[in-house]
């Protein structure tokens, strides 16, 4: 009889059924011959399958760490074109304060005079304001837009909180009284788009829109 316990696929797959044969010597040798192809392709395709991996990193690995050190490089490239964007943005907002000469300024019924102090890059510009009878006003302390209105009560003046691009925009709408040079706020805008909507006796209404949203204010005198 032969022992066929060397040959463990045969010995599980009957343990697994609950058989039990018994074994000629002849008959351990076939069951081996067959085994034994199938153990050598399992091996072989194995071995292949490594090879091919092996040959898959070696040729892509030299792409990755291109592509690695290409990423770092462009990373390193923006940040260093950012900072200069940013330092010559600067230079270029301190140089635009002009000394303009003093002018009408429009919708002030010939009051006040306006000159340009700094134009914001992309942005608009802010002026100096003073009244055109030469009395000192309260006016000189503070920068405004050029957007006015002149009504019944005074002139609509845009006050400007801050001159530097970062803090913008940051408004005061602010009513101006000639006869008795007061300057009063009215209301805080945060965005360049505004308007007067409408006057309703002592009541002004003031519309803007951000470039997302948009609303309305209205406020008494």
């Amino acid at each position: 009889m032969g022992d066929c316990s060397n040959w463990p696929v045969i010995n599980d797959i009957l343990c697994g059924f609950g058989a039990t044969l018994v074994f000629t010597n002849e008959a351990c040798i076939f069951a081996e011959a067959l085994a034994r192809p199938m153990n050598r392709i399992q091996v072989i395709f194995h071995h292949a399958f490594r090879y091919v991996w092996n040959a898959l990193f070696i040729i892509s690995y030299p792409v990755l760490a291109t592509f690695g050190v290409l990423f770092i490089g462009v990373t390193y490239l923006f940040s260093a074109l950012s900072k200069l964007l940013t330092k010559l943005r600067a230079d270029q907002e301190s140089d635009t304060i002009h000394q303009s000469e003093w002018e009408i300024l429009p919708n002030t019924n010939n009051l006040l005079e306006a000159k340009i102090y700094k134009q914001i890059m992309f942005g608009p510009a802010c002026y100096q304001l003073r009244r055109k009878d030469g009395i000192p006003s309260v006016l000189q302390d503070f920068y405004f837009g050029g957007k006015v209105r002149f009504v019944e009560d005074g002139i609509l003046l845009e006050k400007w909180n801050a001159t530097d691009s970062k803090y913008l925009p940051d408004f005061d709408i602010s009513m101006y009284y000639p006869d008795d040079d007061r300057l009063k706020s009215l209301t805080n805008i945060k965005c360049f788009d505004w308007h007067l909507s409408e006057v309703d006796g002592e009541s002004l209404s003031f519309k803007w829109f951000d470039g997302i949203q948009g609303g309305e204010v209205k406020v008494e005198l």
